[in-house]
């Protein structure tokens, strides 16, 4: 890896934010579903975020649902100039809290309009196209009608900039032949390498990277190779796989999520983390070793 400013900017289509942000889905309740534990406790999370600098934050209607738009709204508005808040549209959830796609252009008219009452906007910065033909992870398949239904909803003026989620480099592809991408949100982390190339052809092209579960998600990065990395830079594992992301290409962003204050001030506190290149060396094996297991 080249170096590369890890406490510093990258451009969301042509908005400038902090590559370090905040991913809002474990503000909602267990499994994404229904309010939070504690809500002065959610609403205090999202101010100290921004109050720390962060001017990104990942959101979606379909978390909770309506939770953490809501949450948002009453910790935050009016929103700080630079904020930017970028959702998700495509899914909805069953009444068990199952996710199940929802990408009619019907659909997404209503979500976007949904995602822009619930967050007290009159339009949308940057909104996700969440595919789901597989909700566990990308799958083929043509994007083009969901994808234009989106489109008209910017030319309607409800939506200034779009991206895409769960997609293959296929669809992307197919994607930016319909309309301008900003960024591309993938599961993407130090044990889940298959957007190597994807990464690296978007930066190639100025186009953000946004990985999701950067640290495992739902079964959390464990290696014991992380765990004496992470000591013997006096950090842990996960601020190490963080700042790992950082260095892997300048244009990851990345939106760790929290419930917690001390836990936010961790993640914050990974842009002051360097990596020297052994180490970097270290991490990409282990990457190799995750990667064939």
């Amino acid at each position: 890896m080249t170096s590369i400013d890890q406490s510093g900017t990258f451009a969301l289509g042509d908005r400038t934010v902090k590559r370090l942000g905040y991913g809002a889905m474990q503000l909602a309740g267990p499994g994404v579903f229904g309010p939070p534990k504690d809500q002065d406790a959610a609403l205090a999370v999202l101010r100290q975020a921004v109050a720390a600098g962060v001017n990104h934050i990942d959101t979606s209607d379909f978390y909770g649902p309506h939770v953490t738009n809501k949450l948002i709204r009453q910790a935050l508005a009016p929103y700080p100039n630079d904020l930017v808040i970028v959702t998700k549209i495509g899914a909805r959830r069953g009444s068990g809290g199952a996710w199940l796609p929802a990408f009619s252009a019907e659909e997404l008219t209503q979500a976007v309009h949904d995602n822009l009452r619930n967050l007290g906007l009159d339009v949308l910065e940057v909104v996700n196209l969440r595919i789901m033909f597989d909700a566990h992870g990308p799958a083929e398949g043509s994007i083009e009608a969901p994808l234009t239904a989106l489109a008209e909803l910017q030319q309607q003026g409800l939506v200034r900039q779009i991206g895409l989620s769960n997609v293959t480099a296929a669809q992307v592809t197919e994607g930016r032949r319909i309309c301008d991408i900003v960024c591309v949100q993938n599961h993407y982390n130090l044990a889940h390498r298959a957007d190597d190339a994807l990464i690296d052809d978007l930066a190639r092209d100025g186009i953000a990277y946004v990985p999701f579960f950067p640290l495992g998600g739902f079964t959390p990065l464990q290696s014991s190779t992380l765990s004496a990395i992470a000591q013997r830079l006096d950090a842990t594992p996960m601020q190490v796989a963080l700042a790992w992301l950082l260095r892997r290409a300048p244009n990851i962003l990345l939106i760790p999520g929290t419930s917690s204050i001390a836990h936010l001030r961790e993640n914050i506190a990974v842009e002051k983390i360097n990596l020297p290149d052994d180490t970097l060396k270290d991490l990409d094996d282990m990457a190799e070793a995750f990667g064939s297991a």
